[in-house]
């Protein structure tokens, strides 16, 4: 066997097929190059997705001519001050980009420095080079690339459609024109309508890029995030948990304002929407991370798709940590699809009959209710609720005379022989109701099909499934005192061994502090077993085993042990669900006004520990539409 040195154009095209994959990897890497040059326009122009043209054009500070042979020359880069790879300040320096472009398609590339008289071009065509030449151009730099991968035809093959590469091309100007709000972007081309992005500036230029690219709709239905823990800052919008979409594809994610697709921010992501989200469904997302460069690792990918951060527990931690309190302070808050769909569905048609489910909110029935009398429950009982089982007795003791709708209607117009003591008590009742109806879940007015409350609002009216309300109001208690109390464990009398491979006992065995915190004690037993000496006793009788082999995989998938908590967090949501205000169950009106008022002060009651809306708002204005008034 001999050994020998691959030729130059070997090398380039090696060196191509790490980093140009398909038309939008070419894309990716020359706007890169134009943001790099300071450009304020970039356009893009594509014919065939990209297969047979991509034209970037920007308005940069442009290359001299002296220097335009060395930008297509291989390990030539003007993005590092000096020879350290770790202090890395712009979207590219590997150097490789434009030769290895050159090296399986016809490159063009024509620039004017602001310095110069004139322009200069150069051509590269299957690696060979021909120019620099004089040239006309306006300013900055124009690169065409015309028949990728003509020089090596059998990576064509594995191209997919015009329609699904042109796809790929958008994807990638559109998470470049998120990070770079203040710059102009245009992509057009035969192969598609033409795109623009204008620039936008001041405090809200974020915002208002993020709407130009995602739509108004998820910024209406986003919550501002800005959290900074030990030198790492985070920031951007998150959607509300009721706001989702089948697939994970508007997740967005940007590191020192470079677009990465990181397994660890993807599982932190679903980690911080764990037991706010339906498990079929994905949370959107746009959120950027800032730290120094030399905490991070861009290097670990020749297209800078992931990256590799010092501390990946600090910047998980701080992802699901930030997005927690965001939906918090959210509150009862749910997203206005529910109300749309609502409104979609009324449109589709409806039967009429007899309203044989609606009844008065004032009439008394079996149900739950706050006791006046006893005392309050205790802090340690995680069923502690405003509700208690009324039997029939006392049921019919406290009902109220069945007035309802007909004493709301009343309101509306004026006795004027109504004696004096009930006028105040009338007027009272009224300012009562008026004090409920400023509220954001408004007044209890009605229970349809004994699962359904009607609230009336200042500007419509909420429906509110009382099931999965009260629900999330139980689980969140719970949660609430098993952070305060800790997770209780139980001990094994033989401890359980479990044997893994090394690399998963070192995995696990550095995460031990963790998992205890979670209930699960265990140790390494020798080189190649673990001993699980104790286990969270909420999860009762467990298979050891296949909980301690999830948890490796996850850790050697996700650098996360998310599956026990996981299964806490089902355990408590399944307690929640059995201890919680059932469909069907009559309730007073006293009781749904607790009800609506707990929502509004309880964090995620927009939606119930299976990620559906706990109630829907309709606006007067939607109503009035559905009767033609609008």
């Amino acid at each position: 066997m001999t050994i020998r040195q691959l030729s130059d154009h070997a090398i380039n095209q090696i060196a191509a097929g790490e980093v140009i994959e398909r038309p939008a990897s070419v894309v990716k890497e020359l706007v890169e190059n134009a943001l790099d040059a300071g450009a304020a326009r970039i356009g893009v122009s594509t014919a065939a997705g990209g297969k047979t043209l991509i034209r970037v054009d920007d308005d940069g500070c442009g290359i001299p001519g002296e220097q335009l042979a060395l930008a297509v020359e291989r390990h030539c880069t003007s993005k590092l001050s000096e020879d350290d790879l770790f202090d890395i300040r712009s979207l590219g320096f590997r150097g490789e980009a434009l030769p290895s472009i050159g090296a399986i398609a016809r490159l063009a590339m024509t620039s004017r420095h602001a310095s110069e008289t004139h322009a200069w071009t150069i051509r590269v065509e299957g690696g060979r080079k021909d120019g620099p030449a004089p040239a006309s151009h306006a300013g900055g730099t124009q690169v065409e690339v015309r028949d990728l991968f003509f020089a090596t035809p059998a990576r064509l093959k594995f191209l997919k459609s015009d329609r699904a590469e042109g796809a790929a091309v958008t994807d990638v100007v559109r998470r470049l024109a998120l990070a770079n709000p203040a710059v102009r972007f245009e992509l057009s081309g035969s192969d598609r309508q033409t795109t623009t992005y204008a620039a936008a500036s001041g405090e809200r230029a974020l915002e208002a890029r993020i709407a130009q690219v995602m739509g108004t709709d998820f910024v209406d239905n986003a919550r501002p995030v800005d959290a900074v823990r030990e030198g790492v800052r985070l920031h951007g919008l998150a959607g509300l948990p009721t706001f989702h979409k089948a697939n994970s594809l508007s997740q967005f994610f940007f590191v020192n304002g470079r677009p990465v697709r990181d397994k660890l921010l993807m599982s932190a992501l679903r980690g911080a929407y764990a037991d706010v989200l339906a498990r079929d469904r994905h949370p959107v997302s746009v959120l950027f991370i800032e730290l120094d460069p030399r905490q991070v690792d861009v290097n670990v990918h020749p297209a800078k798709a992931d990256v590799r951060f010092r501390d990946a527990q600090l910047v998980r931690g701080l992802i699901v940590g930030a997005l927690r309190q965001v939906f918090a302070e959210a509150g009862h808050l749910a997203s206005s699809h529910t109300a749309r769909a609502a409104m979609a569905s009324f449109s589709t048609g409806y039967a009429a009959g007899p309203s044989a489910g609606l009844r008065p909110a004032t009439s008394g029935h079996y149900g739950y209710q706050r006791s006046a009398t006893s005392p309050a429950p205790a802090s340690s009982d995680w069923r502690a609720s405003p509700f208690r089982p009324l039997d029939a007795a006392e049921a019919h003791a406290q009902a109220a005379p069945a007035s309802g709708f007909g004493e709301a209607a009343q309101a509306g117009f004026e006795t004027l022989d109504m004696p004096s003591a009930d006028a105040r008590a009338h007027a009272q009742a009224s300012e009562a109701t008026e004090e409920r109806q400023s509220r954001p879940l408004g007044a209890a007015r009605a229970q349809v099909h004994a699962t359904y409350i009607i609230s009336q609002t200042e500007d419509g009216l909420v429906i509110v499934d009382q099931h999965a309300a009260h629900e999330r109001l139980v689980y969140e208690r719970l949660k609430a005192e098993l952070a305060v109390r800790g997770v209780a464990r139980q001990g094994l009398l033989i401890p359980e061994i479990v044997e893994l491979p090394q690399e998963d006992v070192a995995r696990l065995a550095e995460r031990a502090e963790e998992l205890e915190t979670v209930g699960l004690v265990l140790e390494p037993f020798g080189p190649g077993a673990i001993a699980v000496r104790e286990t969270p006793a909420m999860l009762g009788q467990i298979d050891i085993r296949g909980l301690v082999t999830d948890l490796a995989d996850d850790l050697a998938e996700w650098d996360s042990s998310t599956r026990l908590r996981e299964r806490l967090d089902h355990v408590a949501a399944t307690m929640a669900c059995h201890g919680s205000v059932r469909a069907g169950r009559r309730l007073r009106p006293e009781e749904m006004d607790a009800l609506l008022r707990e929502m509004e002060a309880t964090p995620n009651s927009g939606q119930c520990n299976h990620g559906r809306p706990t109630w829907i708002s309709l606006k007067l204005s939607d109503i009035e539409r559905l009767f033609g008034r609008k």
